[in-house]
């Protein structure tokens, strides 16, 4: 099973300093804190992407190009990538690239992002946001998977005779995640492809999380992948840890009573019973992160998000290092021992697409027919369980969220 860390690239004051770094010196950080995860042994670090203030992370490529070059073994990953107002033909050649420069050693996340006025920014209407994110991907695979397009489509000019460079190393595409927190459909698209689903449920409660993993998994059988059990699944969290949960709880607490996202709402005793945000010992953290399969299954991937609310570099790198050390091996043990044979550990590498491709003659020779990608649309019953999967309303709004 994989564990890491994810960034949403926030410029935050420190509410016990009042200090707070500009610009460069986040962006710099964030790459410090993504060199000493590799050092300390993670399996993935994530960048998230925006384009708005708080936020630093506008090009994840050119982070996680620079991280293939100066880290050894982490998988480099998205967050988020905006796959509704990106341009699908740069996010294409930008990840081909990327995959190139690192070996392989990438995969991305898409997702529709939760800031609205990104879509206006970039000639976008928020209102066509599934619509995009349904048409963009189904151009992005033919990208992969095709030498020449020819394609024409809703929101974009058309191609005509069109080949995106780099081609995918060895002629395999990235592996890709498809994140969604609340919308079924995006689920649904993961599970067409036969690709990953993760679930970022750091504002929402397990039973939320439990129903949406739930569905994907099920489609994922429908669509013929293989058995349920063995969708590609993950999952996201935050925690804040000391040897200590009484120092954890009292060093953390200024910053989620001042934190931007979630400061002057809940209570933090209130956010970490009803979400995966978890601040005290290691032990803590273990009991609660190590029950999480028996409500989503077994699953692959676990990302944490440590760098948010101001905290210090020097406190981050603390919190990677009593991940690295005292919580990750236990959680790994335990997951692993309890998976059955035929479950995924982790999501498939880069080595093991190209075997799989080639078993399957598919290496350099890929071709898609014009219909074999997904329109958006389900069957009627299937729309009715994507409904039903998705509570009336949503659990975060009580707190402002």
């Amino acid at each position: 099973m994989q564990f890491g860390i994810f960034t949403v690239s926030d410029v935050t004051t420190d509410p016990t300093t009042g200090r707070t770094p500009d610009d460069t010196e986040r962006v710099r950080n964030i790459l410090t804190i993504a060199r000493h995860a590799d050092e300390a042994g993670l399996d993935v670090f994530a960048t998230g992407e925006h384009h708005n203030p708080p936020f630093v992370a506008s090009s994840p490529t050119t982070m996680l190009g620079y991280l293939a070059g100066v880290t050894k073994n982490i998988t480099l990953s998205t967050a988020t990538t905006l796959i509704t107002t990106n341009d699908p033909v740069r996010i294409a050649e930008e990840y081909a690239m990327l995959q190139v420069i690192s070996d392989g050693r990438m995969d991305l996340m898409l997702g529709r992002g939760n800031t609205g006025p990104v879509y206006p920014w970039f000639g976008q209407d928020i209102r066509q946001g599934l619509p995009l994110a349904v048409e963009n991907y189904a151009l992005v695979r033919r990208l992969w998977e095709e030498e020449v397009v020819d394609w024409s489509g809703k929101f974009r000019t058309p191609l005509q005779g069109f080949t995106s460079t780099p081609r995918p190393l060895d002629g395999v595409p990235p592996f890709v995640w498809h994140g969604s927190i609340r919308t079924p459909e995006i689920a649904e698209q993961a599970a067409f492809y036969g690709d990953g689903f993760l679930h970022n449920a750091i504002f929402w409660p397990m039973s939320h999380t439990k129903q949406m993993v739930r569905y994907y998994r099920q489609r994922y059988e429908h669509h013929g992948h293989g058995r349920a059990d063995q969708a590609i699944v993950g999952l996201g969290g935050q925690v804040f840890i000391r040897k200590d949960a009484q120092k954890a709880r009292d060093e953390f607490r200024p910053y989620f009573d001042n934190a931007p996202v979630y400061g002057h709402g809940p209570s933090m005793e209130d956010f970490t019973r009803e979400t995966p945000l978890t601040v005290g010992s290691p032990q803590q953290v273990i009991d609660r992160y190590g029950k999480f399969r028996e409500e989503v299954g077994d699953y692959q991937r676990q990302l944490f998000l440590i760098d948010h609310a101001g905290l210090p570099l020097k406190t981050v790198l603390e919190q990677i290092d009593l991940l690295a050390e005292e919580v990750v091996p236990v959680l790994r043990r335990e997951a692993e021992s309890a998976r059955p044979a035929h479950v995924p550990a982790n999501p498939p590498t880069h080595a093991e697409r190209v075997a799989a491709a080639r078993a399957a003659g598919q290496v350099h020779t890929q071709t898609v027919a014009a219909g074999d990608h997904w329109t958006g649309k389900t069957a009627e019953d299937d729309l009715e369980a994507a409904q039903a999967a998705t509570p009336a309303a949503r659990p975060g709004a009580a707190f402002g969220l």
